[in-house]
């Protein structure tokens, strides 16, 4: 008699399933609209020639483009396949996988930076996630945490509203965007994970779009947006985040990140 296991479906499936799925939208749209959070890293970090960088959840490789672009030898790791083929785009010479974030491919002290631009919530264990960076970075290496801030301090909250609107109410606890963004949450679990905090700064991002139509193309391009819409239908969707949080045409969203440093 045959036995057949059952499949695991695990973080990266899911999440790269739904990040990848409206990739180049995501990298056109939004992706650049975060380029100020990735120079306030380059600025606060020693990136510069063989500086040995990864960034834990890569997505489309803006970043690593950026730290390559100083003489970095970049490394990116990402859930999702198609986001990883337009980095590949953006920089041929990166070193890229598809895996998991918790369970780093990595050798133990193979970076002088890592970075984790809204990817360590994503993680079904964040603390996993973190010992995982700690692991990989060399000794007193910094490692460059950035989230979004707490919900009420952004402009983008009704957007997210809508989203939650068309989503089935989560369990405690879940991944998700702001999930930590509240005051001592991000801290809390760095010390968990056996890293010590060391300077905490906020970065505004602007999402700016020429039209409706345009905005509604890149806000229905983030993984939790991709979900919202298979569980209630894109158009009832659209319609929610017009109402929600395009109070016109033209809007520019203000997305508040808190990058910390950790060692």
């Amino acid at each position: 008699m045959t036995s057949v296991q059952p499949r695991v479906v695990t973080t990266s499936a899911v999440q790269g399933e739904l990040w990848g799925a409206r990739s180049r939208d995501w990298a056109e749209l939004i992706e650049t609209a975060m380029r100020p959070l990735f120079e306030a890293v380059l600025r606060r970090s020693t990136i510069g020639k063989r500086t040995r960088v990864l960034d834990a959840g890569c997505g489309s490789g803006l970043f690593l483009k950026l730290a390559a672009a100083r003489g970095a030898v970049v490394s990116g790791l990402d859930a999702s396949t198609s986001l990883l083929a337009i980095a590949r785009e953006r920089v041929p010479a990166a070193y890229l996988r598809v895996g998991e974030i918790e369970e780093l491919p990595y050798d133990d002290m193979s970076f002088d930076v890592v970075t984790g631009f809204n990817s360590f919530q994503y993680a079904a264990q964040p603390v996993n996630a973190l010992r995982e960076a700690r692991r990989v970075k060399a000794p007193g290496a910094p490692l460059f945490i950035a989230t979004w801030g707490r919900e009420d301090d952004c402009e983008a909250a009704g957007y997210f509203a809508a989203l939650r609107a068309n989503l089935p109410t989560p369990p405690a606890g879940a991944p998700g965007p702001f999930a930590l963004s509240e005051p001592g949450a991000l801290e809390g679990l760095v010390r968990d994970a056996g890293l010590v905090p060391t300077d905490d700064v906020t970065v505004n991002c602007r999402w700016e779009f020429a039209d409706l139509d345009t905005a509604l193309r890149g806000l229905l391009s983030l993984g939790p947006a991709v979900r919202a819409a298979r569980h209630t239908g894109a158009p009832q969707l659209r319609r929610d985040i017009a109402r929600r949080s395009l109070r016109s045409a033209r809007r520019a969203a203000v997305t508040r990140s808190k990058t910390r440093s950790v060692t």
